[in-house]
């Protein structure tokens, strides 16, 4: 009971404040201060950075963008590499917003401070859309509106309704595989605490909150690379 209580908190909807005629959810709120904090933290990290002698806080976050460019580069090809900085940015967000998770905390029944987002349904949603817009903008802009058109005629005509229907389909795919692993993680974790509620639950929080959560943005950004790829093929 306890825990199909908790499920239905998590899967609602929670108004943080009204922001005008427009409310406020935890997960836009959330999403706020996880912008918010990266936001600080590229200004913090960047800041005196040189051409000449350079520091080994500049080096340090100057291989970190090097090897995330590199990673995205290798997922998305040479053709579709100009779009490595969507993929890149998608990484890093989806990456930090999973694994806010380890810094979780109810503030009050109506708010959870660094909830998060992807756990939200919602957030999700709007995250899959993002991608699918882009790649379909991608593909009109490599071979304009009539190449983009006649491209869901192929490989033979017949298979038209079932290209056009995969416009649909890969946003749905993509957000809720996102929502899912993260949500079906919090269900395992709280099975684990209320079956073992003392030093069992800690590395399964580290693979869910940290090596999952990582694994699931990669993914998340993997897919779009490979539409983005094949949009502009």
């Amino acid at each position: 009971m306890q825990l199909g209580e908790k499920l239905v908190e998590e899967l609602g909807v929670h108004v943080v404040f009204d922001l005008g005629p427009f409310a406020i959810t935890e997960s836009v709120f959330n999403t706020w201060i996880l912008l918010l904090i990266l936001m600080i933290a590229c200004i913090l990290l960047t800041r005196g950075f040189t051409v000449e002698n350079p520091g080994k806080r500049q080096l340090a976050v100057e291989s970190f963008v090097v090897w995330i460019r590199n990673l995205t580069h290798s997922m998305l090809g040479e053709e579709a590499a100009g779009y490595s900085w969507f993929t890149m940015t998608m990484l890093i967000f989806i990456g930090i917003s999973n694994m806010s998770a380890l810094i979780e905390t109810a503030v009050s029944d109506q708010y959870t401070f660094m909830k998060p987002p992807t756990k939200d349904l919602n957030v999700t949603i709007a995250l899959a859309l993002m991608s699918i817009i882009i790649v379909e903008i991608a593909g009109i802009k490599r071979k304009g509106v009539g190449g983009w058109l006649k491209s869901f005629t192929k490989p033979i005509a017949i298979i038209t309704p079932i290209n056009i229907l995969e416009i649909f389909i890969r946003p749905l795919s993509l957000c809720m595989r996102l929502f899912g692993n993260i949500f079906g993680g919090f269900i395992i974790m709280e099975l684990i605490k209320i079956l073992v509620p003392f030093v069992v639950p800690l590395p399964f929080s580290c693979f869910f909150e940290i090596f999952d959560a990582l694994l699931q943005a990669y993914v998340f950004v993997f897919l779009t690379s490979i539409y983005l790829s094949e949009a502009v093929e």
